[in-house]
């Protein structure tokens, strides 16, 4: 699925902070505003505990916003229902559930027909490669099948937006690169659009159509970067080989040393 010009999720203004009433604030979200297009997947990379998983939080609607908004598909995230799956860092299988039983959980909560849901699943299940292991439990499967299940899971209640926290972070190195051109594929193929956090460049920049580079706690958007080949390339491994990759990898990492330098600066300044 091409991109379209068409707004799924919108954040204007978005602010988040804790323990606002009391004498110690803590600010974790700044003024942040950014949109998601329709079939798109937007990067988001900053230093570690800059709030990000605060952010996406706000987005999933979770947890309050103390200012702005954050609306999909023109609705305001904490009124609507089913627009937004959230996939974890952790797959978060329930160990005595098969597989199968584990990708209707979620239609279950809605209250989808036990019939419907485990026809749903089976689809999705046979579609992404899984089939035979139906009435496995995730002890007998690998950390990718795994993270194959959690995502089959989210895509089963079909929402317009799905939220990628890490979700590669847990495998190794030769896993990891095979599921991110499984999971693009897959999102391609289910017209989705995503919002992946990652503290890994090379993951964002492959992933990807854009990334938001964000600063320090409390965040805010520091710069935002298109991939040049747009859909010409879907792979994660082939875009790796392209030249632009290296020159559009050291220009992030460079806006992130910098970052990490001034947080270095203030603090020393403070202490």
């Amino acid at each position: 699925m091409s991109i379209g010009q068409e707004t799924v999720l919108e954040a204007n203004e978005a602010r988040v902070v804790y323990n606002e009433d009391s004498d110690n604030p803590v600010e974790a979200v700044r003024s942040i505003s950014l949109d998601l297009r329709k079939g798109e997947v937007l990067a988001l990379v900053g230093p570690s505990g800059c709030g990000k998983t605060t952010l996406f939080n706000a987005i999933a609607g979770l947890i309050p916003l103390q200012g702005g908004r954050v609306s999909v598909g023109g609705i305001e995230v904490e009124k609507a229902s089913g627009h937004v799956g959230y996939m974890l860092q952790k797959d978060l299988l329930l160990p005595w559930r098969s597989v199968i039983d584990n990708v209707t959980l979620g239609l279950e909560v809605r209250g989808k027909p036990k019939g419907e849901a485990k026809k749903i699943a089976q689809e999705l299940i046979e579609r992404y490669g899984l089939g035979g292991f139906e009435h496995s439990k995730p002890s007998g499967l690998s950390g990718g099948m795994r993270q194959r299940v959690a995502l089959m899971r989210t895509l089963a209640f079909e929402p317009e937006v799905i939220l990628l926290d890490e979700p590669f972070s847990a495998l190794d190195f030769q896993t990891r690169i095979l599921l991110q051109s499984d999971v693009k594929r897959i999102i391609r193929e289910e017209g989705k659009s995503v919002i992946l956090i990652t503290h890994d460049i090379g993951e964002a920049i492959s992933m990807a159509n854009r990334i938001v580079v964000l600063t320090n706690r409390p965040a805010t958007v520091k710069t935002v970067h298109e991939v040049p080949w747009g859909d010409e390339v879907t792979d994660p491994v082939a875009v790796r080989d392209r030249p632009e990759y290296q020159e559009m990898f050291s220009t992030i990492w460079q806006e992130l040393e910098l970052t990490n330098g001034q947080q270095g600066k203030t603090m020393k300044g403070a202490a």
